[in-house]
This record gives structure tokens, sequence and C-alpha cells, in this order.
């Protein structure tokens, strides 16, 4: 990627609702013309969407977790991501070299709904979890080193 394209992406990761004007003001192109690489980023799928960052806090889903998955029977398919993906406390599923199979990021409103969400993980894909709650969260969603 050549060094205007990346300082667009780098802009955009950071304000992801700047302007076309401003974009061009920033990296010294016509508004067109940053209209143009925008475009251009987005159907080479290097700038894959934009969302608004919303507060779990607020909308009541104060307690995140991480929820490492293992596989009771390491013989069973691998399809625990789609038998949890209609959980919709689950933010993210990675899956993981080491002793897991798959790291969850869930949000929750209480310990209690972190509780009945464990058991329904385990009885969903058959697995054993070991869970982290966090306490605080220093910084989150940090844009990409571009």
């Amino acid at each position: 990627m050549e060094d205007t394209d990346r300082e667009i992406v780098r802009l955009l990761a950071h304000d992801g609702r700047m302007s076309y004007t401003d974009l061009a003001k920033a990296t010294g192109l016509s508004t067109s013309a940053v209209h143009q690489r925008v475009r251009r980023l987005e159907q080479r799928g290097v700038i894959t969407g934009y969302a608004a960052q919303v507060s779990s806090d607020a909308i009541g889903l104060p307690l995140t977790a991480f929820i490492s998955v293992t596989p009771l029977d390491p013989g069973a398919p691998d399809d625990a991501p789609q038998r949890l993906a209609g959980m919709t406390e689950i933010e993210a599923c990675h899956s993981v070299a080491g002793e897991e199979s798959y790291i969850l990021k869930v949000r929750v409103g209480s310990p209690g709904d972190l509780e009945d969400l464990l058991a329904r993980i385990r009885a969903a894909a058959n697995v054993r979890t070991r869970t982290t709650v966090v306490l605080s969260t220093p910084y989150e969603s940090r844009p990409p080193a571009v």
C-alpha cells in the first residue's frame, strides 16, 4: 500500500466519520481524488466498514469477561464458533494456539448473567471453560498502527 493510501487509512481508523473534504486537506489531495481512493480501499477490502463505538456500561452491559474454551472431546468436530454464533453476549471469538481452542470476549449485565452464559456455552458446544473477569479497561479498540 502506498503512503497516501496508508495515511487515508490511518486518518479514517482514528475518525471513521471524517469527511472527504477533511481527508483531502489532511493529505493534500482533491476531494474527488480522496473519494476515489477511499472507494478503491473499500473495494480491495482494506477498509471493511464503519461503526459507532458504543459504551457497554451505558447500555447495561458493564461486565466484560474472557472465556477460554476447550473441547471436552478432542476428536469431536471443531464447530464451537458455529454453535455459539447465536449468543449475542459473545462480542468476539478468537481461534488461538495453546491449551485452549478459542477465547471468547463477552459482555453481560451481571455476574448471574455471566454464570447463565457459561452454562449455555458449555451445553451448546460441549466444551470446558475458564473465565477471566475484566476489572477495568484502560484502553480498547485502538486503531491499528498503519
